[in-house]
């Protein structure tokens, strides 16, 4: 079972629009709406790809029921750690026209001192099952930046492997730990190390602890960088277009099935990562992926 974690979600509302215009009105159906967030949305497609996942996140307010109401209806199996905060909104905005997505992402609300202990709790009684473990997505405000580390620690003394999607201390904090994997995009990457170049920010990572550092560069692909072997690039022959809001959760959901299974060869990891991430993006929705995802892994270029 692979545990995912998400201190920090959201209900997810996607709308689909012709084409977005920005300063103008827009006549929309109802959105899609669900329960989100990383970890969530990474729990989601271990489960569509036959793995065996579990969530475990917060939910405050009318909002953090409509959480736990949607994980319940969906089947997926979970652990609600409920929290006075009013769980925040994610508003996703298709263009269908240019194939680009616009994305509002609420900051959340902060958690008190014993919903910490909570949530920490719970995260070392399901551990005991768990063959790997996912810290993904942001913190809410005034969250230590530790939090993420934790996790780190607690699958090294279970044996396990570990893979946190962060940005900024928290990233940093859990490659300190010796996590086994992380998982920023580009922008995240430079944000965190200051470091604009991929490559090098990713090797600044690995030089603080880090088993392995996969950056998503967007339509270019996606980077492994590892501390024994030259830089990893994979693309598809040609980017695609679509809602590429769930892509690197997606991505983490590859990496976690593999490491789960015994498999850390980067490059096997990366191809993986990448087809997943692309499937994402023509799914309509974030945490789901596209038929096409065994197929997209015989079509990736490898670089090195």
């Amino acid at each position: 079972m692979i545990l995912t974690v998400t201190p920090n979600p959201a209900v997810d509302l996607t709308y689909t629009v012709d084409e977005l215009d920005v300063g103008e009105s827009h006549r929309v159906a109802a959105p899609a709406a669900r329960a989100g967030g990383k970890g969530i949305n990474v729990a989601r497609v271990i489960a569509q790809t036959g793995g065996r996942a579990f969530a475990l996140t917060t939910a405050g307010g009318p909002a953090g029921l409509r959480i736990a109401d949607d994980l319940t209806a969906s089947g997926l199996p979970h652990e609600v750690v409920p929290v006075a905060a009013q769980t925040r909104s994610s508003v996703a905005i298709v263009d269908s026209t240019s194939g680009l997505t616009t994305i509002f992402n609420e900051t959340g609300e902060a958690l008190s001192s014993a919903e910490w202990t909570a949530l920490r709790d719970a995260v070392t009684r399901l551990a005991v099952p768990a063959a790997c473990i996912v810290g993904s997505g942001s913190l809410p405000p005034g969250a230590p930046d530790d939090f993420y580390a934790e996790l780190v620690v607690l699958a090294i003394a279970r044996g396990i492997p570990s893979i946190v999607d962060a940005v900024g201390p928290g990233l940093l904090r859990a490659a300190e730990s010796g996590v086994s994997v992380l998982k920023p995009n580009r922008r995240e990457l430079a944000e965190s190390t200051g470091e604009n170049d991929p490559v090098t920010g990713a090797r600044l990572l690995l030089g603080r602890g880090a088993g392995l550092v996969i950056v998503s560069l967007g339509v270019d692909g996606m980077l492994a960088v590892g501390p024994s072997a030259e830089p990893i690039q994979v693309r598809l022959p040609e980017p695609l277009h679509g809602n590429a809001t769930g892509a690197g959760d997606a991505a983490v959901a590859a990496v976690a099935g593999l490491l789960a299974a015994g498999v850390t060869d980067p490059e096997t990891i990366l191809r993986r990562a990448t087809a997943w991430s692309a499937a994402a993006v023509l799914a309509p929705l974030a945490g789901e992926l596209d038929a096409s995802y065994p197929q997209l892994e015989d079509h990736v270029i490898v670089t090195r």
